[in-house]
């Protein structure tokens, strides 16, 4: 289902809650947080206010947001209980079609970069090629955790971008 903005600013708080809900990876929070400030003039007000709200968030609440998403082609994936944005995104750049070499990879990066650091890796698939992603996984594992937690913010940032485009139809 698509809204406009005016959609959303008309709202109830828990109606504007339940409608932006996915865009954070199972953090309703984050949308309860910006609910007060509408009405939003435009997508990158909305957008921008979500994001803030991120970012302004204790660090537990951002590690759990961070290990709220799942891992690239991993059990989730396998045992098929994605949300359905995650799902669209992993299959747009062919994450759910891996060859079984491309499979054993990503199972050890995602298991080498989740010890590491403590949360999943995270990037905006959608915004690059399959290439572009096992590229990138392999150099962020060796990021100290602290750049790492805010690469990895950065790129939630960029998912709920494309998700709320998707849902505003933008």
């Amino acid at each position: 289902m698509t809204y406009t903005l005016a959609d959303l600013n008309r709202m109830s708080t828990a109606d504007f809650v339940a409608s932006l809900n996915g865009i954070f990876e199972h953090s309703p929070w984050v949308p309860e947080r910006v609910a007060g400030q509408r009405p939003f003039s435009s997508f990158d007000s909305l957008h921008g206010a979500m994001v803030a709200a991120m970012w302004a968030a204790s660090d537990e609440e951002k590690l759990r947001l961070l290990r709220a998403h799942p891992q690239l082609a991993g059990k989730e994936a396998d045992a098929g209980t994605l949300t359905a944005h995650s799902t669209s995104e992993q299959d747009s750049v062919g994450l759910t079609r891996l060859t079984p070499e491309e499979k054993a990879r990503i199972k050890m990066l995602n298991a080498t970069y989740l010890e590491k650091h403590g949360f999943p890796f995270i990037i905006a698939v959608k915004l690059r090629r399959k290439a572009q992603i096992f590229a990138a996984f392999e150099q962020r594992i060796g990021n100290d955790r602290v750049t790492e937690f805010t690469t990895a913010l950065s790129e939630v940032g960029r998912i709920a971008r494309i998700r709320l485009e998707a849902l505003l139809g933008q």
